[in-house]
């Protein structure tokens, strides 16, 4: 015998649709959300893709506007050769169509899996479905082949991150913006350097910095995931380390990264400080640094190689004798990305990417060496701009200063 309870909870509705007031303004127009799916749909039709489910937050935002913040729920985005259609929890209500270039299904929970229930309404009864590989877990695998009447999966990752490599120009005016406000963060965390100072109040002072002009300069945009992360002595070895409370004393090597968020959108701005003159040895690595940061500057131009710049940078290093310190690949693509979502892999400066820079992607130039403890020198130092890749040049969009000369705190 059934409880009348469950049969109750049973019945109620497992996903429905709610346009709850008037869509938003968002961050790009409808032609910009129009021509990448666009795009999108081109690739579908060359390799006879019926119906694609996204499920990534950096390709959700990019095709359709909507940011979700997942909490451990299942977020999607169907996209069909007739519709664009975002898949949400119930639990963000309205907020999902109204910040979106698309439609919506909002799903319950009363029920397990109807969200895979949603899906299946919208992509009505596929055999070939696009997903995300790099995205999708062994376990959302599993139930997607059992309520979806396991179709052929193809995966688009590696095609949609192509996509997005090369920014349109309403991109690249808002990667602008970006970089233009991580200066400004910048000028806040210099300003906020004192003897005695906690890492945890400087980086407050740039965030809060960011996060006013970001209101100022965006009024429309979502105000979110803007952050700091400012470092110093030890803690500098580590281009990710957090924020502490530890307090900046004289002689110490400090870390700047500002990293403003507009609308999904990561740029940043990363600099080494230090409080009052640097030794010899110190300032030898970090002229080195500099110098390295300099010459991959000059390298990113139109037809060079993500690993011939690479390997030119490592050839300065090995001259230095200082390529054992190097820490991390030397730039990255810029665009729909953040530290806990997002990533165009095939557009890092490292050895082991062949990618051809062309007009109109945006990359960093982010050198860095760490010097261990107890090592003449020691410490982390790491210069970071934002380029734009154009037809005939290559325009450099960060401001702030860098090297001795304009980052020693008296």
């Amino acid at each position: 015998m059934t409880d009348n309870h469950d049969t109750a909870i049973t019945d109620r509705v497992k996903f429905f649709t709610s346009h709850n007031g008037e869509k938003a303004p968002l961050p790009f127009s409808d032609t910009e959300y129009l021509r990448r799916q666009t795009k999108l749909r081109e690739i579908m039709a060359e390799r006879d893709i019926p119906a694609v489910l996204l499920t990534s937050m950096h390709n959700i935002a990019y095709y359709s506007g909507f940011l979700y913040c997942s909490f451990g729920r299942p977020y999607g985005c169907v996209v069909t050769q007739g519709a664009c259609t975002t898949v949400s929890a119930n639990i963000d209500a309205g907020q999902p169509w109204r910040r979106s270039f698309a439609d919506n299904v909002i799903y319950t929970d009363w029920t397990r899996n109807n969200y895979w229930r949603a899906v299946a309404s919208l992509i009505k009864g596929a055999k070939r479905l696009g997903i995300e590989a790099d995205h999708m877990t062994l376990a959302s695998r599993e139930t997607l082949n059992d309520m979806l009447g396991a179709p052929e999966l193809v995966d688009v990752a590696p095609a949609t991150m192509a996509a997005r490599m090369v920014k349109s120009e309403e991109e690249i005016a808002l990667i602008r913006e970006g970089a233009r406000i991580a200066d400004h963060g910048g000028d806040a965390i210099r300003a906020a350097i004192t003897e005695g100072t906690r890492e945890i109040d400087v980086a407050i002072a740039g965030r809060d910095a960011m996060e006013l002009e970001i209101a100022r300069a965006h009024p429309n945009s979502e105000l979110r995931d803007s952050w700091v992360w400012f470092q110093s002595g030890l803690n500098t070895d580590g281009a990710h380390n957090p924020v502490t409370t530890r307090k900046l004393q004289k002689g110490d090597i400090l870390s700047l990264n500002a990293f403003p968020m507009i609308s999904g959108y990561y740029t940043a701005l990363e600099r080494t400080l230090f409080m009052g003159a640097p030794d010899t040895a110190s300032l030898k690595m970090w002229e080195a640094n500099v110098a390295a940061h300099e010459l991959g500057l000059s390298l990113i131009r139109p037809g060079a190689t993500c690993s011939g710049i690479c390997d030119e940078i490592n050839r300065f290093f090995a001259d230095q004798g200082l390529l054992q310190y190097r820490s991390f690949g030397y730039g990255h693509s810029f665009g729909i990305l953040s530290h806990y979502y997002g990533r165009e892999a095939g557009l890092e400066l490292r050895e082991d990417i062949d990618t051809v820079l062309e007009p109109g992607m945006v990359v960093s130039m982010e050198p860095m060496i760490w010097i261990p403890e107890g090592t003449p020198g020691a410490g982390g130092y790491r210069e970071h701009d934002i380029l734009i890749v154009g037809g005939n040049q290559t325009e450099n969009i960060t401001k702030f200063a860098y090297g001795p000369e304009a980052n020693i705190i008296d």
